[in-house]
């Protein structure tokens, strides 16, 4: 039986690098963003409210952020089925919100990041610029 085993984790150091290229990104598309890194379990590393960007978007990509994390899969694949029960049941920490994106490096989702106060795609083309900076997945 094996009790220990081996995990890659994002740095702080990736996460701003992230949030670097996500402004980078949400400059040149005119939208500004928030932006909220978490590692694998949820917990932040770096947020940032860009200036002009919506205060309760930063509630959102929180949101955003940790679902993709916690389920693997970009916030906006929960099945449309379950979005209102899973809401409720997370209360509210779940959201169905496109703009949420897992960190993949090497098949491994290390964490999540999100964005908002976009729209949707707006919001996933400001994550996906965040992936690349630091060669995670792409989604």
């Amino acid at each position: 039986m094996v009790f220990t085993e081996t995990t890659t984790r994002l740095t702080h150091a990736g996460a701003i690098e992230m949030v670097t290229a996500a402004i980078a990104k949400a400059e040149e598309i005119g939208q500004p963003q928030c932006i909220v890194v978490v590692d694998a379990s949820g917990e932040t590393i770096a947020e940032l409210r860009m200036s002009g960007a919506k205060y309760l978007s930063l509630k959102s990509a929180r949101t955003k952020a940790r679902t993709a994390a916690s389920n693997r899969t970009p916030s906006a694949n929960i099945p449309e089925a379950i979005r209102v029960g899973i809401v409720g049941a997370t209360q509210n920490h779940v959201t169905a919100l496109p703009g949420g994106l897992p960190i993949v490096i090497a098949d491994e989702c290390i964490g999540g990041i999100g964005i908002g106060s976009g729209s949707g795609d707006q919001d996933i083309a400001v994550a996906n610029a965040a992936l690349a900076a630091i060669g995670a997945t792409e989604f």
